[in-house]
C-alpha cells in the first residue's frame, strides 16, 4: 500500500500535465486565429469608445505599444475562442473524483459553463459604453478625453473578463448543491449575506469600481443567484 501513493499522485501530476498541454494547444491556435481577424476584433472592443468619444481617435505614446495591443487583443480573442476547450479540460481533469451520478451532468454543466461565460463577455460589452459615458461624463466641459490605446484596452479587456468570470457563479452554487453541501434552504436564507457578497466582490473586481458598472454587474448576478435556487430546487430532486 506504501507504493501505491506515489503513483497514484505521479498519474494525478501526468494527467495534469496533459491538461495543461491540450489548454495550452488550444490557447495558442485560437490566439492564432484571434491574430488573423485582429484587426476587426480590436474594431469591435473600441467600438463603444468610439460612440461616447466621437471626435477623438485612440492614440499611443510609445513605439512599441500598437504591436503589444495588437498581441492582447490575440491573447484575449484566443482565450474566448478556445474557452469550451479550456473548460472541459478543466472539468475533465477534476471528474474522475466524481460519483456517477455528478458526472452525468458533466456535459450540461460545461455547456453551461461556457454559455455563461461568453454570455457574460456580451453583457459586459453591452456595460462598457455606458461605463465609459458615465465615466467619461465627469469631465465636464474641463477636461478632454485623451486616452491611450494600452490604457483603454487594459480597461476594455479588464471589464469583459470580470463580467465573463463572474456569470460562472451559479454553476459553482449548483455544483455545490449537487455533492450535499448547500440545499435550496440554505440558499434562500442565505439571500442577504449572498447580496453583500456579490456587492463587495464587484466593487473589488469592478477595474473602475464605479456606482454604475457596480449596479450593471450585481444586478444580473443576484438575477442568477435566484435562478439557481430554483434550479437547484427542482433540478435535484432524487
Amino acid at each position: 500500500m506504501a507504493r501505491e501513493r506515489p503513483t497514484t499522485m505521479l498519474g494525478h501530476l501526468a494527467e495534469l500535465r496533459t491538461r495543461l498541454i491540450i489548454s495550452g494547444v488550444a490557447l495558442v491556435i485560437g490566439a492564432v486565429v484571434a491574430f488573423i481577424f485582429r484587426d476587426w476584433i480590436f474594431d469591435l472592443l473600441i467600438e463603444p469608445y468610439r460612440e461616447v468619444v466621437t471626435d477623438r481617435d485612440l492614440v499611443f505614446f510609445r513605439p512599441t505599444e500598437a504591436f503589444s495591443i495588437f498581441m492582447r487583443v490575440s491573447l484575449f480573442g484566443g482565450v474566448v475562442v478556445a474557452s469550451p476547450i479550456l473548460i472541459w479540460q478543466l472539468w475533465a481533469f477534476v471528474g474522475p473524483a466524481l460519483t456517477r451520478r455528478e458526472k452525468r451532468v458533466a456535459v450540461p454543466i460545461v455547456f453551461v459553463l461556457v454559455v455563461l461565460f461568453l454570455g457574460g463577455v456580451a453583457f459586459g460589452y453591452w456595460s462598457l459604453g455606458r461605463g465609459l459615458d458615465f465615466l467619461l461624463g465627469f469631465g465636464g466641459d474641463s477636461l478632454e478625453p485623451v486616452i491611450g490605446g494600452d490604457d483603454y484596452l487594459s480597461f476594455a479587456l479588464r471589464f469583459l473578463l470580470v463580467f465573463g468570470f463572474a456569470f460562472e457563479f451559479p454553476v459553482f452554487l449548483f455544483f455545490l448543491a449537487l455533492v450535499g453541501v448547500v440545499d435550496h434552504r440554505s440558499l434562500a436564507r442565505g439571500r442577504r449575506w449572498a447580496v453583500l457578497g456579490i456587492v463587495t466582490i464587484g466593487a473589488v473586481v469592478t477595474p473602475s469600481g464605479d456606482p454604475l458598472t457596480l449596479l450593471l454587474l450585481s444586478v444580473p448576478l443576484y438575477m442568477l443567484y435566484e435562478a439557481t435556487i430554483w434550479i437547484v430546487r427542482f433540478g435535484l430532486r432524487r
